[in-house]
């Protein structure tokens, strides 16, 4: 079992409440909702069911913030993340197995 000193580096403990996350995130309640009904970020519920972030899922939000800020569709910014994280990791991949 961790330990909590372990938790406080683990980017993917559900450290914040909703009310928090979007507090830090700089946005609604509604669109971190939003962004659950979107499968984009999926939270973590406390045992009375409250929604609990993590720090990674907080950095995917402010990314999905940002871009809606900029006039792109929430839907569309949800899909174009997804997609630079793909690309990312498939590209550490291939220089994992194909160095130069």
């Amino acid at each position: 079992m961790a330990q909590p000193d372990d938790l406080f580096g683990d980017e993917d403990y559900p450290a914040y409440t909703m009310g928090r996350a979007a507090e830090i995130v700089g946005t609604s309640q509604d669109f971190l909702r939003r962004l659950d009904e979107l499968k984009f970020i999926t939270p973590q519920r406390s045992a009375g069911g409250h929604r609990r972030y993590s720090r990674y899922q907080l950095r995917l939000a402010v990314r999905a913030r940002e871009m809606v800020d900029q006039g792109t569709a929430v839907e569309a910014a949800c899909r174009i993340i997804i997609l630079e994280d793909q690309l990312e990791e498939a590209r550490r991949i291939n220089a994992e197995r194909h160095p130069t």
